[in-house]
């Protein structure tokens, strides 16, 4: 193995490089006692989060299992409350100390969206721990999680001062026992962002963000979209490239045809406003109005993609053409869920004659961009989550163009400083990147920016 890859791996940022979560479970690890049949597959779901990179002899053993499930447009959710028994240990290859079997009690809420499980939640602690929501205990209670870690006092000091900080700045409400649980997580994530700053070729700055108290399985789950690297898109016709040169900037959010920087909430719809965003645009330069287009529609009338679930840019723009039209955000308002399709011709005010496939030279994508308008298009997501400012330019086996799992909209490009880079409009809102919008490097292919570029085609 090559040197770098080396390094790469020892600091865990490799793809693939955290154990493998199919390892032969440990005997017991599928004891069920359910309150209902229904609940066994959530459960079983939610204890393989739990065991997941975890060695054989580790894995804990669910017990008891009670819960309620609610319906969610054509999905369940599932809130339980289970038992878990963790095993003895006594192997200094896997535990730094002998462990005694130690039971747990757990609150899991676990997603069912069209046949797909995605684990939204998890809380753990002994049994005897008393649940409790005083918000006066102090910060300095979190410590101990840390000392664990081969980390100073001092940081510990400092990464709970931050912690605190960001409570307050993203509005967090935690139980005492969650709080200890995502004090941990927000001290692995911060020297998980520092590593990430070390490596990274650009001028981007990585820190605290809105999404710094997520695993990055959350993180990947809630976020982001697996089908984008997983499922072939509709073929679609190439377009005719630009002959012309590309201006050396160009910007679509000062000439008018870009709308807000909108939010996809706790859903996987990024699909959904990478489209419409190109189809807003594409209506502005042809009819000289710039309407906000409903994404809530391709969530619940797109029958090919999976609304939170993800989806891929070539079939809502079928999806499109299929329905009529897009309505607006005011008449057909976005949800974050999936819900029974309810679109109206009648109230439809964009349509779309086709779509088309764009260039993979960036060169050629610059000026069809500058031409034509803002692109969609799906990159690597490796980093965002920690993301601020500046242009991000990861070493290409973090981010690989094959790992595609995020869709986003080219609005324009440039030079910071003589660094190129290419404008994007994302979908998380404001209090994300910078006002919303993220900087990647322009010319190297990064974090394959250039392999998925498409757009619709109105006449």
């Amino acid at each position: 193995m090559a040197p770098w890859l080396q390094l790469l791996l020892l600091l865990g940022l490799l793809p693939g490089a955290a154990p493998a979560p199919n390892e032969p479970r440990a005997a017991g690890a599928q004891a069920w006692e359910l309150a209902s049949p229904e609940l066994l597959e959530p459960a079983r779901f939610a204890l393989e989060m739990y065991n997941r990179g975890r060695a054989a002899r580790t894995r804990a053993a669910l017990r008891v299992v009670r819960g309620r499930v609610r319906r969610a447009g054509r999905g369940s959710l599932y809130s339980l409350k289970a038992t878990l028994v963790e095993p003895p240990c006594n192997d200094p290859t896997v535990c730094q100390l002998p462990v005694s079997k130690k039971t747990l009690l757990c609150s899991f809420e676990v997603l069912n969206e069209l046949g797909k499980h995605m684990l939204l939640r998890r809380d753990c602690g002994p049994v005897d721990t008393k649940i409790t929501d005083d918000k006066s205990e102090t910060f300095s209670s979190f410590l101990p999680l840390l000392n664990k870690d081969p980390l100073s006092q001092d940081f510990s000091v400092k990464m709970a001062s931050i912690f605190k900080d960001f409570v307050t700045t993203y509005n967090r409400t935690y139980d005492t026992k969650e709080a200890r649980w995502r004090m941990s997580v927000f001290a692995n994530n911060m020297v998980r962002a520092q590593k990430i700053q070390a490596l990274d070729r650009g001028t981007a700055r990585y820190g605290v963000t809105k999404f710094s108290d997520l695993t990055e399985e959350e993180f990947r789950t809630i976020y982001l979209n697996p089908l984008l690297k997983e499922e072939p898109g509709k073929k679609m016709r190439l377009a005719q490239s630009i002959p012309d040169l590309p201006p050396p900037e160009w910007d679509w959010r000062s000439k008018g045809a870009v709308t807000k920087v909108k939010d996809q909430g706790m859903c996987g719809s990024c699909w959904a406003f990478s489209v419409t965003g190109n189809v807003e645009g594409q209506w502005f330069l042809k009819r000289g109005a710039l309407l906000s287009l409903s994404e809530q529609e391709l969530l619940d009338c797109d029958k090919v993609d999976k609304a939170c679930l993800g989806g891929l840019p070539s079939s809502a723009y079928s999806a499109i053409r299929t329905l009529g039209g897009l309505e607006t955000e005011d008449d057909y308002s976005y949800r974050g869920h999936l819900q029974t399709c309810s679109f109206s011709a009648v109230k439809a005010k964009v349509y779309i004659n086709d779509s088309v496939e764009l260039s993979q030279n960036e060169q050629k994508l610059a000026a069809w961009l500058a031409k034509k308008g803002p692109i969609s298009v799906a990159i690597n997501a490796f980093g965002m989550q920690f993301y601020r400012h500046g242009i991000s330019h990861p070493l290409r086996p973090l981010c690989s163009p094959w790992l595609i799992d995020h869709a986003v909209l080219l609005v324009g490009y440039g030079n910071r400083s003589a660094t190129p880079f290419w404008a994007i409009k994302n979908s998380w809102g404001t209090d994300w990147g910078e006002e919303g919008y993220y900087y990647l490097h322009r010319g190297s292919g990064a974090c394959g920016v250039n392999i998925m570029a498409s757009s619709a085609v109105v006449d």
